[in-house]
């Protein structure tokens, strides 16, 4: 019995002291946990993935959220040649894991742009030469005629055949036209944005032009075309845009503090599709290139000049 009662108290013991716990002026122990740090992702970036280098061997392995232009770009090649190459059906359709070679199988011809071969001469159209010459000629019986026909002395002059006229003389061929420029596919090139130029083309092995501004600078597209890649896959550039224009011509913005635009969207000449900034670069600037057929051009000889 008493050993029951000892229970009994201790029990009652127990749970008088849960009471007080809870009703304690302090605030009872939790498990503190920090909540997960997350980094917002700047617009237009993709996940973190190998960044595209040009390739020492000839060949390259697709990795998420790269696109044929963007190989072509770092490679310095036309995406259509990859294509070709590789047998692709669409320019838009490659495989994460795909192995693409990035030079021609033998007994294949490298594209050429038809812009450097010499324009074909101009000739106006004219009517075919009209046979003026009868193919026979009706004579009637005589000793003469039948000597003309059979080759035998005539006993009597002959009747000398009328002159045929003299062929017309040809045409003169019109002067070569001068090629086109290369530029006439892009009606008007505008400048991506306001500041200084600080870089030119070729300096110290750069494939584009500089211009130093402040942050969040607009960037504008130079002409109307449609995004072809967008993001920051493509080692140095940092936050890169790249729009494809009339004619094969491409655009290429880098460095952005972000991205307005996503792949695929059609954009004017003139519109906001980034703000400046210093992503892989050393200071806030504006790397721009214009490519064609993988082959980058001196973006100053496109756009216009500037007071």
């Amino acid at each position: 019995m008493n050993r029951t009662v000892g229970r009994r108290a201790a029990w009652l013991g127990m749970m008088l002291l849960g009471l007080a716990g809870c009703t304690s002026p302090g605030m009872a122990p939790v498990d503190e946990r920090s909540p997960t740090h997350r980094t917002a992702k700047p617009e237009g970036a993709r996940p973190a993935t190998p960044q595209i280098a040009p390739s020492t061997n000839g060949l390259y392995t697709v990795q998420r959220g790269d696109t044929l232009y963007a190989i072509a770009f770092a490679n310095g090649l036309d995406y259509r040649e990859i294509a070709i190459w590789n047998q692709l059906e669409s320019a838009d359709l490659i495989l994460v894991g795909q192995v693409l070679r990035l030079t021609p199988p033998a007994g294949v011809v490298e594209i050429k742009p038809l812009d450097d071969e010499p324009a074909p001469s101009a000739r106006p159209l004219t009517d075919p030469p009209v046979l003026r010459e009868p193919q026979a000629q009706l004579l009637t019986y005589s000793d003469a005629n039948w000597a003309q026909v059979s080759g035998a002395r005539p006993a009597t002059p002959s009747v000398p055949a009328a002159a045929s006229p003299a062929p017309a003389a040809p045409a003169p061929a019109a002067a070569p036209a001068p090629a086109a420029s290369a530029a006439t596919s892009v009606e008007t090139w505008l400048w991506p944005v306001d500041g200084t130029l600080i870089g030119r083309f070729g300096a110290a092995g750069g494939k584009g032009i500089d211009i130093a501004g402040a942050r969040n600078t607009p960037v504008r597209a130079v002409a109307a075309g449609k995004v072809v890649y967008s993001g920051s896959g493509l080692r140095g550039y940092g936050r890169l845009l790249i729009i494809k224009h009339a004619g094969e011509f491409l655009s290429a913005y880098a460095h952005n503090e972000a991205i307005l635009v996503k792949e695929g969207d059609m954009v004017t000449a003139g519109q906001k599709i980034a703000l400046m900034g210093d992503s892989d670069a050393d200071r806030v600037k504006l790397h721009f290139e214009i490519r064609r057929y993988g082959k980058p051009l001196d973006p100053l000889t496109y756009l216009p000049e500037r007071s």
